[in-house]
């Protein structure tokens, strides 16, 4: 302990231990370091802890919650403050599901306005205070986010510092009022009479100006057009407003006529009012549908069903759009698609996905002449704010006669009485953002989705299964009756049980809870249906993430999808499960059952990617680049670690001559080097190695 006092305030070039050293805790993004981060890693080992705040929000609890639900033995005093009336009614609600909290609030008549966190553990020997008091109230964006500073330190129980703080506290908690459901109920009251306007996360329409990123991306569209192309391709995360970055363009560009290509009916007036929100003239714009031929119009909006009708397409002339553009244009593969992108030709052309890299062995790079205007991947979209942050709580399955959901697991095991209660209670716990939950829920076959939700009926949720058999008039109502109020619909909705259907081509912006109820094979499609809740809506601040995690082989994909990694590095995937870093107010947290999970699984795999994942990517960079990939082009890409090609095929040399043999000067003698070199030395995970192979 005197030595951390020496290095924290004599001299810092003292060396002591790190863990108690005094220190100022920042959130800063470019070292990968939250104030939330130190206030986590002492709520989940305390055995009791006090907390003195002078604002509590819904969103501040749910960066919390993980750490209070895991460490219930811990006791807890939370002290706030009605300075303002802006702590909130429903944050107060959220704390009083924790029996082992005790909640106080400071009342309005005194300013308070004290931050600090103190935490007890008795195993942690003499040193076993810990205190972090600065400028951080309990809010996401204190914690993970703004510009704040506090001071950490350690204490033993009889340091002058920590003697006074407790004092202190102790004096305003008997003063301070008992918060129970009567005191919020009459709290709520005068929280809503006087709830400052505070500006919402959402830009009102008649506002709508394009963001840094979608500035960026306006000006790689323009700059290909200065260079005389006639076509672009703009990869973009889930809800980072394509369609809005389309329209800006659009209307910069003055087109004489226009097309927007989408894949399905539900989103096709989406996207023509998103035009016209930015100032496209509603009279200017007409739809083509199976139920609408509104084909006269400057800026017509259609279904690739529709338009590839013969009847329907040849009533256009190939030059009849100077601008065309194609929503989700991963599709491009298609039939329908190629008929269509075959027979007009605009003056220029733009795909738009969030999802360029393909299964079905299709190109679609070379669709657009390997051009890419910009592109915005899910964690650059967090990180400029692009997107709604979300908490993600990694739950353990449940065990029922010893036997744990796995790939395998028979309907009977999915749809029992007990794990519906299990799934419901961390539903409840975890509640949502708004007062009502507006859920969305991913299961892995129809008739799971089906049998969930009667069972969600059964226990007072309303709740509807939709399959791919339910026409579109179908899907359009559940998400009205979803979206809509409660007060204002008698069929309101809180849950929509789904097998696939809602991985891509809707717009869902009120969704406030995500439910993962399937194993994941595909860390695309589980960034595409977490994508369905990250859109920004009018107050909605965070998407609640709920997946329950079996036995399932593929678990190791999780933190792959989560913290966007391509590598499929092992050694990789599990400093990503340590150092758990996502930008702003998002978090992750697996359960410890869930945590073992997935290390088993990355245990268990020889190689992270199989031989047909290699095949994948390595045709993905070859389209990507327009030529044959060299290890490098991965590397710089943040693609497969080029190790992976090697182990597979004992060189990088030998995995291309696999995929597409071609005549080398290469000999015998050549190869056996070059393997030898690839295997031993070119991992480099010691210094040696790389001093040789230099």
């Amino acid at each position: 302990m005197e030595q951390c006092l020496r290095e924290g305030f004599i001299d810092y070039t003292v060396e002591a231990d790190q863990r108690y050293v005094p220190k100022i805790l920042t959130n800063n993004k470019d070292k990968k370091r939250k104030v939330l981060d130190t206030i986590l890693s002492r709520l989940y080992v305390c055995d009791s802890f006090l907390f003195s705040v002078a604002f509590l929000t819904k969103s501040g609890i749910a960066c919390l919650k993980d750490a209070l639900i895991q460490n219930r033995t811990a006791t807890g005093k939370i002290l706030a403050s009605q300075y303002l009336n802006f702590t909130e009614p429903g944050a107060l609600q959220e704390l009083l599901k924790f029996p082992n909290v005790e909640l106080r609030m400071v009342t309005e008549e005194r300013a308070f306005h004290a931050k600090g966190y103190l935490f007890h553990r008795s195993q942690a020997g003499p040193e076993n205070y810990t205190m972090v008091i600065g400028s951080s109230n309990m809010t996401a964006n204190a914690l993970t986010h703004n510009q704040e500073w506090n001071v950490f330190f350690t204490s033993a129980e009889n340091g002058s510092l920590i003697r006074q703080t407790k004092e202190e506290f102790d004096a305003l908690w008997d003063t301070a009022e008992v918060v129970d459901e009567a005191w919020i109920q009459a709290y709520e009251s005068v929280y809503t009479h006087n709830k400052p306007k505070r500006q919402s996360v959402y830009v009102p329409f008649h506002k709508i100006q394009p963001n840094a990123m979608q500035k960026a991306a306006l000006a790689g569209i323009q700059k290909l057009r200065d260079d005389g192309q006639d076509r672009g391709l703009l990869i973009s995360a889930t809800g980072t407003g394509k369609t809005y970055l389309s329209a800006f363009d659009v209307l910069k560009t003055h087109p004489r006529r226009f097309l927007f290509v989408v894949h399905r009916e539900l989103i096709v007036k989406s996207a023509r009012d998103s035009y016209v929100r930015i100032g496209i003239n509603p009279a200017d714009t007409g739809l083509l549908t199976g139920h609408d031929k509104e084909m006269d119009k400057p800026y017509i909006f259609a279904t690739i069903q529709t338009l590839a009708q013969d009847e329907i397409l040849h009533t256009f002339a190939p030059d009849a759009f100077d601008y065309i553009v194609i929503d989700e244009v991963h599709h491009g593969g298609a039939a329908t698609y190629q008929k269509v992108i075959g027979y007009f030709r605009p003056k220029f052309l733009l795909g738009m996905t969030a999802t360029p890299e393909r299964s079905d062995d299709f190109d679609i790079y070379a669709l657009f002449h390997h051009y890419i205007a910009y592109e915005i991947r899910l964690h650059d979209a967090l990180e400029e704010n692009m997107l709604v942050p979300f908490h993600y709580h990694g739950i353990s399955e449940i065990t029922v006669n010893g036997n744990v959901l796995d790939d395998k697991s028979d309907f009977a095991l999915l749809t029992c009485e007990e794990r519906v209660k299990h799934i419901l209670y961390y539903a409840d716990l975890y509640g949502s953002d708004a007062d009502r939950i507006k859920g969305l829920a991913f299961c892995r076959n129809v008739d799971e989705a089906q049998a969930l939700a009667e069972a969600f009926r059964q226990h007072g949720k309303r709740a509807i299964a939709l399959t791919g058999a339910s026409r579109e008039s179908e899907r359009s109502e559940a998400i009205r009756h979803l979206e809509a109020k409660a007060a204002e619909d008698p069929q309101y909705l809180d849950y929509i049980f789904t097998c696939d259907i809602f991985n891509e081509g809707v717009d869902i912006p009120q969704v406030n809870q995500v439910i993962m109820l399937r194993p994941t094979t595909s860390a695309i499609v589980f960034v595409q249906q977490l994508g369905r809740g990250l859109r920004k809506y009018p107050h909605k601040r965070y998407l609640e993430v709920l997946d329950f995690i079996g036995n399932y082989e593929n678990n190791f994909l999780l933190p792959i999808a989560l913290f966007g990694d391509r590598t499929y590095d092992k050694d990789f995937v599990r400093r990503l499960m340590q150092v758990n870093f996502l930008p702003g107010p998002t978090s992750v947290h697996f359960d410890d059952i869930a945590k073992e999970r997935i290390y088993a699984a990355i245990d268990a795999k020889s190689a992270l990617a199989d031989l047909r994942d290699l095949k994948e990517s390595y045709r993905n960079m070859a389209y990507r680049l327009g030529r044959q990939p060299m290890m490098m082009d991965f590397v710089r890409f943040g693609d497969k670690d080029p190790a992976l090609f090697v182990a597979k095929k004992e060189s990088f040399f030998e995995f291309v001559q696999y995929m597409e043999p071609y005549n080398s000067t290469l000999n015998t003698s050549h190869r056996a080097v070059l393997k030898m070199m690839s295997l031993e030395l070119a991992n480099g995970k010691r210094i040696e190695e790389l001093l040789v192979l230099r």
